[in-house]
């Protein structure tokens, strides 16, 4: 009895949904069921015809309903226009993208025009042409991200690759292809580019009405005014043909008269050079770019100088009139930079230490 008892529970204890589902119909998934949780249900009984049929009616209008536009369903939205719409920085990785594709496009065309790959001495040979891009502050607003330290560092690095092409097809004459490369680079540049590139670049000294030229000179604390103006080019025409017979007076032609040749001036404060500055050395030294360009007594000096020692005031006109020659014959440039004239001497008096008797010297060490 007992192993009777044990088999009619276990069939009393199957599903009920076991035995409907032995049954022969088309399947239908549970969810599309209108009534499926009552087929769960302990005592239900199995469907008819009539019943499966009022199923399937019921799934395929909500089939159709389904299929009519919900505007608040995500699935009938449209595609993003970018495929880096989920990236959270689209705008950022998408001109990444076009860098890329221009760099890889102009890469293939210098290929094409056997300019690539460039030998190391024909790329130092290259036009230099400097450039300036926006700041990570200016970036953000066009890449409508925040622009950090490498990804900063990532553009300006495909800019620069680019900017590397740009040499090569404005070298070999390319235009075509290099305004198209202009083209992209000019809108990553940064509006102060001019300013930035003349920073550090002598400004031109230009001549006035009279040929006369106004250069300012330091040296220590000393700074000068220096204006050179040229000497008549009348004053300065000599005869260097000497004849023997008139030089020992064996000669009966008339003796030539003298000719007069102005000797230019150097004045200092209003005074002459060897009234102001009674060393020697002085002297020299203002008086050592005009030798060394080759013009001694071809212009007059007229120098105003303030502050400071004779050597620094000598050295600060000699800086004076070596910037003056060079506007007026700037062909002696070369000889100028060589010997330093051009460049401000940088060197000043060094402090006192505390401690010290003065820069460097120290008191006499006593031991008792």
């Amino acid at each position: 009895m007992n192993v009777l008892r044990s088999q009619v529970c276990s069939i009393l204890r199957r599903p009920i949904y076991r035995q409907i589902a032995s049954v022969t119909r088309p399947f239908i998934p549970p969810a599309q069921l209108v009534f499926h949780d009552t087929l769960l249900e302990p005592g239900a009984k199995e469907l008819d015809d009539s019943t499966v049929e009022a199923l399937e009616d019921e799934t395929d209008r909500r089939e159709l309903e389904d299929d009519e536009f919900d505007p608040n369903d995500d699935r009938d939205k449209p595609h993003p226009d970018s495929p880096n719409f989920y990236s959270c920085r689209s705008s950022y990785y998408d001109n990444i993208v076009e860098l890329q594709t221009a760099i890889s496009r102009t890469r293939g065309t210098l290929q094409r025009l056997h300019l690539l790959p460039l030998p190391e001495f024909a790329r130092k040979s290259l036009k230099p042409m400097p450039t300036v891009w926006k700041t990570p502050e200016e970036m953000t607003t066009d890449f409508e991200t925040t622009m950090t330290i490498s990804r900063y560092r990532r553009v300006t690095a495909l800019l620069n690759e680019l900017n590397e092409y740009l040499r090569i097809a404005t070298t070999a004459g390319y235009a075509d292809v290099a305004d198209k490369i202009g083209s992209i680079i000019s809108i990553f540049e940064s509006g102060k580019k001019e300013a930035f590139l003349s920073r550090g670049i002598r400004k031109l000294v230009q001549l006035d009405q009279h040929g006369r030229s106004y250069t300012f000179g330091k040296r220590k604390t000393s700074s000068a005014r220096v204006w050179m103006i040229p000497v008549k080019a009348s004053s300065l025409q000599l005869n260097y043909d000497v004849n023997v017979e008139e030089a020992l007076g064996l000669s009966d032609k008339p003796k030539r008269p003298p000719v007069n040749v102005t000797v230019s001036t150097i004045l200092i404060n209003n005074l002459p050079i060897a009234e102001y500055f009674p060393q020697p050395v002085d002297r020299e030294r203002i008086v050592r770019p005009l030798k060394l360009a080759g013009v001694l007594g071809k212009y007059n000096v007229f120098t105003i100088v303030r502050g400071g020692g004779t050597t620094g005031q000598s050295g600060a006109i000699a800086h004076g009139i070596a910037k003056g020659i060079f506007a007026h014959e700037p062909e002696t440039g070369t000889v100028l930079k060589r010997a330093k004239l051009l460049r401000r001497d940088p060197r000043m008096v060094e402090r006192k230490k505390t401690g010290l008797a003065k820069a460097r010297k120290r008191y006499t060490w006593v031991k008792r």
